[in-house]
C-alpha cells in the first residue's frame, strides 16, 4: 500500500428483525468506551462533543434495535455497561479490528 494511504474499515451492526433504523457502529462504540472509562454517559458524551440528551436518545434507540440493554444508569452515580453491553462492545471492537486488518491486507496489493 502507498505510504500515505491508510485503510480504515468501519462496521455497522443491525438487527434485520427490528423496525427501527438505528444500528450499532463506531460512534456508539466510542460512546460506550467513554462510559467504561468515565463511569458516566454525560461525561462520555461531553468528551465526544455530544449533548447528553442526544447520547441518551442514541443509546436508547440502539438498545431497542439490538433487543437488549447496553447501559445501566445509576442517577448521581453515573452509568455503567451491562454485562451483555460489555460483551457486545468487546465483540464489536474485535470484529472491527479484524475487518481493518483484512481490508489493509487487500489494499497492500494496490500499486498507485
Amino acid at each position: 500500500m502507498a505510504a500515505d494511504l491508510e485503510c480504515i474499515a468501519r462496521l455497522r451492526i443491525r438487527n434485520p428483525g427490528s423496525d427501527t433504523k438505528s444500528a450499532f457502529g463506531h460512534g456508539t462504540a466510542q460512546l460506550l468506551q467513554g462510559i467504561v472509562e468515565l463511569d458516566s454517559l454525560n461525561q462520555a458524551a461531553k468528551r465526544m462533543g455530544m449533548a447528553y440528551s442526544k447520547a441518551w436518545k442514541s443509546i436508547r434507540a440502539t438498545e431497542a434495535h439490538l433487543g437488549f440493554e447496553l447501559i445501566e444508569r445509576h442517577a448521581q452515580h453515573g452509568s455503567v455497561l451491562t454485562e451483555k453491553g460489555r460483551q457486545f462492545l468487546d465483540c464489536f471492537l474485535r470484529a472491527e479490528e479484524a475487518a481493518e486488518k483484512a481490508a489493509a491486507e487487500v489494499f497492500r496489493e494496490f500499486q498507485p
